[in-house]
């Protein structure tokens, strides 16, 4: 029976090792194929909203990262070029009231870190690091994995969690390409005696003509990451490129020196090419499926990219639990469940990008609205976006 044989995941980030657990705690086997020498991840910080950190909590990793995150009081909106004050977003304890779970913003090495460490815990789960995908076949009752190596492995399914150069979706769509969108981000993190300002307990944002600079708390307040997103004219093509700190920050020139003098005390950038993925016709193919920015990568712009891939993660969980021979039925459903959201949340990404590098006149008006409204109205806005919940 294909319910007795392991559910095969390709990847060992985020959203993969979410799904191993998911899938343990429901009494699922799982194969973890990660194509790395070493279960690691790249990046500087992640923001989880109400929604991401519900899921943590659900697979009982919330509890170890606890001391290692941020817990943010509120989003600061500021004018980049003359550093006033735009608008201010509760969150903290209006934020837990209203959604039931906090904002934590934390680095992505203590999240994998934690995640990997749970996994190990788990008899259920298996990971192969060194194990690139080679090839996928299905069959009638089973799916047959390939690695570079040679060794096949059979399971029910096999689920592609393995990024925006996901080998499982260039298996299915081998025609199918990420394509840039004219922007990078430059990440770094600094310690919080260096950070000054940007030490506080906020996230903040501060908006710019091209440009726009994202900075909030990792590791319990000791650390500040940042994010430097910018558009690029022409089509240059990086991924987690070291860059010298002139470079990365050539994009913020104009900005107030209360931003730009406290960056510039950092030698760590990388930098990273942003792409969109349009045209997937489907996520799910027979016993194959896609999750997280495999199947629907997203912009920055909204933060929403980790604690969507967790949600992916969660629910995939429990729909293949019980599939028993019903598994591509199950990744059917999966897909139609979380196309919309996903669909909807990635509009919301690029909208808010093209709002944050507004051009004058433009941003004039948009910065009148910001100081016009109230933080809570605006917070509120997104209630959708992090009311969201288990089945």
């Amino acid at each position: 029976m294909s319910h007795e044989r392991p559910i095969l995941v390709v990847g060992g980030g985020i959203a993969g090792l979410a799904l191993a657990l998911g899938l343990a705690r429901h009494g699922r086997e799982v194969v973890v194929l990660e194509s790395r020498s070493e279960f690691e991840t790249a990046g500087a910080g992640i923001q989880l909203g109400a929604n991401g950190v519900r899921v943590l909590q659900s697979l009982g990793v919330a509890d170890h990262l606890a001391a290692a995150v941020g817990a943010p009081e509120a989003i600061r909106i500021f004018n980049g070029r003359s550093a006033a004050s735009l608008a201010s977003l509760p969150l903290g304890a209006w934020f837990r009231a209203r959604h039931g779970a906090p904002y934590w913003t934390m680095h992505r090495g203590d999240l994998h870190r934690a995640l990997v460490q749970a996994a190990n815990s788990e008899p259920r789960i298996l990971l192969r690091p060194g194990s690139a995908l080679a090839a996928v076949r299905q069959e009638p009752d089973q799916v047959v994995a390939t690695d570079g190596g040679g060794s096949r492995l059979a399971g029910a399914a096999l689920v592609g969690a393995d990024g925006l150069w996901s080998a499982v979706r260039q298996a299915l769509f081998p025609r199918l390409k990420p394509l840039l969108v004219g922007a990078t981000a430059a990440r770094t993190v600094l310690s919080a005696g260096r950070a000054g300002r940007l030490a506080g307990p906020h996230v903040g944002l501060w908006l710019g003509p091209g440009a726009n600079v994202v900075h909030y708390p990792v590791r319990g307040g000791s650390e500040v990451a940042v994010v430097i997103i910018a558009r690029q004219h022409g089509q240059a093509n990086g991924w987690d490129t070291r860059v010298d700190t002139g470079a990365a920050l050539k994009p913020i020139a104009t900005f107030h020196p209360e931003l730009t003098e406290v960056l510039s005390a950092a030698d760590d950038y990388r930098q990273w090419s942003l792409y969109r993925l349009t045209g997937l016709p489907h996520w799910c193919v027979g016993r194959v499926g896609l999750i997280g920015d495999a199947a629907h990568p997203v912009l920055p712009h909204l933060a929403q990219g980790g604690a969507l891939a967790l949600e992916d993660a969660l629910r995939l969980a429990a729909l293949l639990a019980d599939a028993g021979d019903d598994v591509a039925a199950k990744l059917r459903q999966f897909e139609a469940e979380r196309r919309p959201r996903a669909t909807t949340i990635e509009a919301l990404s690029h909208r808010n990008g093209r709002l944050y590098h507004l051009m004058p006149p433009w941003s004039w008006a948009r910065n009148w609205v910001l100081r016009s409204l109230s933080g809570a109205w605006l917070m509120a806005g997104y209630d959708s976006l992090y009311g969201w919940r288990p089945h």
